[in-house]
Order: structure tokens, then C-alpha cells, then sequence
């Protein structure tokens, strides 16, 4: 075989070794070419307005290669400085000679070419490549958070609907849709008892049962039975009262605590909390009133030095004193319960109904627990017997009318009271009449869903607009990499050429490389 035909394999990682080892190029060159580059660094300072300079000196590392077409360039521009045996006589064009002339010099330019070459192949194009896939990754990354936080927003904006609507109101306005709902409570207080007459046979069997009457059997829920959901004031004095004044509502709402005040007005506190605007009487300590049998004598007790006390009734002091015992007691504000069904006034808790009021409200919960603990017992002993014939129940005796399927039924009546009374909206609408703080906890926490919302919402938009950012730089690099890419083959072509001519033009194959 020829010796020309065999070609020359060298691997881009050996390449720099290689050109050494056969001493085309020196082993250190960095000396060198920092004195090629300063004068390069200086040429540039006095450079001709040319389109094709500009387009060759933008955005590139000048090489060797890079100078020749300079040159190449500066023999259009400075033709006028020839001379008659060839030379030029401008300082640009000797300036770019002399950097040609020491890149020539011990094969500089090839070694330089090679470096490149070396680290194009090896870090550079693999870097913008990474960089691209890097950018690609995290645009797919924010667009799939993106999406994935979609389920969180429907998941609060569904709990958000579901406490409006067990509520029962709409949000906009949440003090007059609070107020507005709450008027509603008697009627679902009657709903959820509504059934409360099928327990009939239940509280019979439980009286016979525990050895009590009827009436002692679970009262309060007898009462319910019997006269629906009256006052409390009802189910204690066994009588409608003449009049109900139950206490007032009120809803605790932060965002509202402005108040707007006359400055006319005088505060006297909160009825509940501060002094009272009422000043009651047992609050004011005349001392010892002692009334003589004369009536002339009214002794308030010591009022101390210089303490007397002016009433703007001008008398003399010998003048008699006399107190009318026939003012009619009405007119003090004194309200006397009547005997019978007359009744009288139903105030503070009394005046809640039993659902109504906390404390009642608990009683009759608990007592249908105990009920439903009952039957679930009596169940239970009735699949005793069934089972084992042998085994007695001292209370058997009290349930052998009923079967475990009329005993399931009792069960299936209290259980269903029990969740009519116990139901979201009831829950919430007692706390909000009961618990003034409630109402604020409430409304907060509508408000964070909201608020938890709108984040939401701004995140995904952020990372929408990140994802399309990442892809607009990831589509920036294209033509980096591609021109790199144009660079690194140019180069390659170069070197391989370069070679060949020193071996006799024999083919030159650069491994490795892009």
C-alpha cells in the first residue's frame, strides 16, 4: 500500500500532544501569544470603517485565520499606500503583517488553532448544548408546577363554595348576610326536630325500662315532644311567658370596628362588658335608710364633713317630710308574674329556646346519645338471646314486645334527629349567634381562602411567564451554538489541512470532534 493512501488518525484529545510530540509546535506558547495578543489589542484601535471588518470583528476571538482575511481586507482599503516593488506604506497594513509574521513564527498559529479547536470540542459547544437542555428542563418544570397548581385552587375554591353554602350566604357582604341568615335559625331548629314524635315509643321503652315516669324520662326531650321548641322560660315555669326579650346579636367583625360616632353621643360602654347606660339602683349605697314612725326623719347615713346633700327641694328645715306609698308599682319598671298561665317576662338565657340556648341545647344532645345508648344496648341483648337461648337478661323482660327490627328502627329515628340537629349550617349559624368572636374567625378564614386563591393565581401566572422565558433562551442559543458549531468544523477543516501538506498531503482524520 501507498504511504499516501494511509490516512493520519489523530483523537481530538491528543491532538495538542501530538502536534508537540512531532515537533511542528512548541510546548509552551503562552508567552508568545500574549505578545501577539497585545499587539492585536492595539492594531484594533486604528481599524478602517468597512462593512466586511465590521461583520468579521463582531462578537469574535480574532485567530490567526481571522488576521489573513484582514489583511486580505486592508489590501482593498489601503491600495493607495503601495509602493512600486509591493510594499505598504500604511501603518495598518505593516501592523497586521507583523502579527501574521509572529503567528507564522514556530507554527504559533497552528498551535492556537488546535487549543481552540480542542476547547470548542470539549467545553464550549457541550456547555451551550447543557445550557439549552438545562433551559428546556426548567421551562417544562414551571409549566408543569404551572398546571399542578391547578388542583390546589380548585380544592380551595370548592371548600370556599361548600362554607358559603352551609352557611347559607354569598360572601359580598358578610355582616348583613350573617344577620340576614340568622333569622332563619327557628325555622331550622323546626326542621331538625321535625321527626322528634317518632321517638315516642323509644322514650316509653327506656322509661319502663329504667323503672321512671314518663316525665322524668329524658325531660327535655318529652318537652320537645309534647310542645315543640319553646322558650327555656316555658320549659322551667310550665308557662308561656307574656313577653320574650332575647339578647341582642352581635357579630364581631374586625374590618368593621370602626365605629361611626356622633361626637354628640355619649358612650357609656358596652351593656355586657363597662357601665352599664341603666344605672340600676342596687349599685347606689344610700346607707341605712330608716324611716321613723313620724315620717319626719329620712337618715341617708354619714355623708360626711360638709356633706350635705342638696335634691333641689326648697323646704325649711322644720318643714315635714312626707313619702307617698301610693305610687303604683308599675311605674318603677317592676314587672310581677301573674299566678296561672298569666305569665311573665323572658330575658337572657330564658328567653332562648332550648335549641337555641347553649346550655339546653347540650342537655338534649346528650340525652339523645344516652337514648341511642339505650337501644343500641337492647339490640345488642336481643342478638344475645337469639344466639344463645340459655343466656338470660334480667331486662329482657321490658323490650319482648319489640323485635331488633323495631328496635333498628327506634335506632334509625334518633340517629337521623341527631344528625338534623348537628348538620354544618345549624353548627355554624349557632356559633355565630352564641359566639361573637366566631363571626371574625369566620369571615378570616373565607378571607385567607381568597387570599390563598389569588397567590395561587399570581404563582401560576409567574411561572407561565418564567416557562416562556426559559423557552425564549433556550431558542436564543440556537444560532450561539449553531455559529460555534460553523466555527469549530472551519476550524477542523484547517488543522486536518494543515497537517496533510506536512505529510505529503495524506488524508487527516481529527476524531472526536463535533
Amino acid at each position: 500500500m501507498n504511504e499516501a493512501d494511509i490516512p493520519i488518525d489523530i483523537h481530538t484529545l491528543k491532538l495538542q500532544d501530538w502536534l508537540v510530540s512531532r515537533r511542528i509546535v512548541p510546548k509552551n506558547i503562552q508567552a508568545n501569544l500574549k505578545d501577539i495578543r497585545s499587539k492585536i489589542t492595539s492594531a484594533l484601535m486604528d481599524m478602517p470603517s468597512h462593512e466586511k471588518l465590521i461583520e468579521l470583528l463582531k462578537g469574535t476571538n480574532i485567530n490567526y485565520y481571522h488576521c489573513k482575511e484582514i489583511i486580505e481586507i486592508l489590501k482593498q482599503t489601503e491600495k493607495d499606500t503601495k509602493g512600486l516593488f509591493g510594499s505598504y506604506g500604511s501603518k495598518r497594513m505593516k501592523d497586521w503583517q507583523e502579527i501574521v509574521r509572529l503567528y507564522e513564527k514556530d507554527n504559533i498559529y497552528l498551535a492556537e488553532t488546535a487549543q481552540i479547536y480542542v476547547r470548542n470540542v470539549n467545553y464550549e459547544v457541550p456547555n451551550v448544548r447543557k445550557q439549552m437542555t438545562k433551559l428546556e428542563q426548567q421551562s417544562d418544570e414551571s409549566l408543569k408546577r404551572s398546571i399542578d397548581l391547578a388542583k390546589p385552587e380548585a380544592q380551595l375554591l370548592n371548600e370556599h363554595a361548600a362554607l358559603l353554602q352551609q352557611i347559607g350566604v354569598k360572601g359580598e357582604n358578610l355582616r348583613e348576610e350573617f344577620t340576614q341568615v340568622l333569622l332563619g335559625l327557628p325555622d331550622i331548629y323546626a326542621k331538625s326536630i321535625k321527626k322528634v314524635g317518632t321517638l315516642n315509643q323509644a322514650l316509653d321503652l327506656y322509661a319502663t325500662t329504667s323503672g321512671q315516669t314518663k316525665q322524668q324520662c329524658l325531660p327535655i326531650t318529652r318537652h320537645l315532644m309534647e310542645l315543640g321548641n319553646t322558650t327555656v322560660y316555658q320549659y322551667i315555669h310550665k308557662e308561656a311567658p307574656l313577653s320574650v326579650e332575647e339578647p341582642p346579636i352581635k357579630l364581631n367583625l374586625s374590618q368593621e370596628h370602626e365605629a361611626k360616632s356622633n361626637d354628640n353621643e355619649i358612650d357609656f360602654g358596652d351593656d355586657n362588658g363597662g357601665a352599664s347606660s341603666t344605672i340600676s339602683g342596687e349599685m347606689i349605697d344610700f346607707g341605712e335608710l330608716n324611716l321613723e314612725s313620724g315620717g319626719e326623719t329620712i337618715d341617708f347615713g354619714d355623708t360626711g364633713e360638709g356633706g350635705d346633700i342638696d335634691w333641689g327641694i326648697e323646704s325649711s328645715p322644720t318643714e315635714n317630710v312626707e313619702v307617698n306609698f301610693d305610687i303604683p308599682i308599675e311605674e318603677y319598671g317592676i314587672v310581677v308574674e301573674g299566678a296561672g298561665m298569666d305569665g311573665g317576662v323572658a330575658k337572657g338565657d330564658q328567653a332562648y329556646t332550648i335549641l337555641d340556648s347553649p346550655n339546653y341545647r347540650e342537655r338534649f344532645t346528650d340525652e339523645l346519645y344516652e337514648l341511642e345508648a339505650f337501644l343500641r344496648m337492647r339490640c345488642y341483648e336481643l342478638r344475645q338471646v337469639n344466639a344463645n337461648s340459655n343466656v338470660m337478661f334480667s331486662l329482657m323482660e321490658s323490650i319482648s314486645t319489640h323485635d331488633e327490627e323495631s328496635l333498628k328502627k327506634m335506632l334509625s329515628n334518633v340517629e337521623a334527629i341527631l344528625s338534623e340537629i348537628s348538620n354544618e349550617q345549624t353548627r355554624h349559624l349557632f356559633q355565630l349567634k352564641h359566639s361573637p368572636k366566631y363571626a371574625d374567625l369566620l369571615a378570616s378564614k373565607l378571607k385567607q381562602m381568597i387570599k390563598a386563591v389569588e397567590k395561587i393565581r399570581l404563582t401560576k401566572q409567574v411561572l407561565k411567564d418564567r416557562s416562556v422565558e426559559l423557552k425564549e433562551q433556550r431558542l436564543a442559543l440556537n444560532p450561539v451554538l449553531e455559529e460555534l458549531v460553523a466555527q469549530t468544523k472551519n476550524l477542523q477543516t484547517k488543522i486536518e489541512q494543515d497537517i496533510s501538506k506536512r505529510y505529503k498531503n495524506r488524508v487527516v482524520n481529527l476524531l472526536g470532534g463535533v
